[in-house]
């Protein structure tokens, strides 16, 4: 350390001023805080890339992907182990070469199962195998109660339930599992299982109009007026029901109808059965135990021309039955 005197003379007063000042001074030697990296020049951006510029890469690393696992499957495998229950589509697991898509040109294959969204996007069925659903039938067979006796055959089956109950469900990709046609109830019988009286069955037909196939003897009955299919099955029923009961109903004014207002020809209320007889008990007084009535086959042959209309059979049945009323010869 040093100490400086100093004297200096103020011009104004003239008068001698002394300035005692102090320096400090270390023996250490100073330590270069100089940066070196600015001594050097600014580096250079190149932004066009020269084909000797080389840049170290880094390896990716490959991760061995197995074989499909339907190429390493046995052919004796238990399918029922490798797809046990309902799920998406796996192409590497089903060992089938399946196809599925749209094709632009015409002559173009569709695509295949791998990465194909068409067969991954549809339900499948491939857990229902045949032998699977035969090991879940033996499964479940032991909270089964034995078949009904007494209907071993279809027959049997029709004469205890007569009416067939039809529906339809559908499986489709939609986001709405409903479909509106699921609703639709069909149910069919044949008329005769409802034993009607000529009477009745003849009101029955005429309520039930073009729903009635006279070839097969089978009435159809369509409900689709509900929007579920239980209550359309019960409309159904109901009207099935209202049918039965209407057609057996007699009026009061039914008895009081003429021939002339019979809405078919009718051969029992007709003139023709009493010329018939007549022909039959000719020269027989009446109340005689060997008057005879007229022939079932020869009412059911006219009955048959009337209604039916004039056609080559119902003649030929009109003649045969009438030459054998007569009692003459062909």
């Amino acid at each position: 350390m040093a100490s400086i005197t100093r004297l200096v003379r103020i011009p104004a007063l003239q008068l001698p001023v002394r300035i005692v000042g102090c320096r400090w001074r270390s023996t250490q030697q100073e330590p270069d805080t100089r940066n070196h990296a600015d001594d050097e020049e600014f580096r250079v951006l190149n932004f066009k890339q020269v084909k000797t510029q080389r840049f170290a890469r880094r390896k990716m690393a490959r991760v061995e992907v197995p074989p499909p696992r339907s190429q390493q499957m046995a052919t004796d495998q238990d399918w029922g182990a490798v797809w046990p229950g309902p799920k998406t589509f796996v192409p590497a697991t089903v060992p089938l070469q399946l196809r599925q898509g749209y094709v632009s040109k015409k002559h173009q294959v569709s695509p295949g199962k791998f990465a194909n969204a068409e067969l991954m996007k549809i339900p499948n069925f491939l857990h229902l195998t045949p032998p699977v659903i035969k090991q879940q039938c033996e499964a479940l067979k032991q909270f089964c109660t034995p078949w009904p006796k007494g209907l071993e055959t279809e027959e049997k089956m029709k004469q205890h339930f007569p009416v067939d109950y039809v529906s339809s469900d559908y499986c489709h990709a939609l986001p709405t599992i409903r479909n509106p046609l699921s609703r639709i109830v069909t149910i069919q019988l044949k008329v005769d299982t409802l034993k009607l009286n000529k009477h009745a069955k003849d009101k029955f037909l005429r309520l039930v109009g073009e729903r009635y196939n006279p070839d097969t003897d089978v009435l159809t009955l369509v409900t689709d007026r509900c929007p579920l299919k239980k209550q359309n099955y019960d409309y159904a029923m109901y009207l099935l029901t209202a049918l039965y009961h209407e057609s057996n109903v007699v009026e009061p004014w039914e008895d009081t109808k003429t021939e002339a207002d019979m809405e078919y020809y009718d051969f029992q209320r007709n003139v023709s059965k009493v010329n018939a007889e007549a022909i039959l008990n000719w020269g027989k007084a009446e109340g005689e135990s060997s008057r005879q009535e007229a022939p079932v086959s020869y009412g059911t042959a006219v009955e048959q021309l009337f209604n039916d209309g004039e056609n080559e059979y119902n003649l030929q049945k009109y003649k045969e039955q009438t030459v054998q009323l007569l009692g003459l010869t062909k």
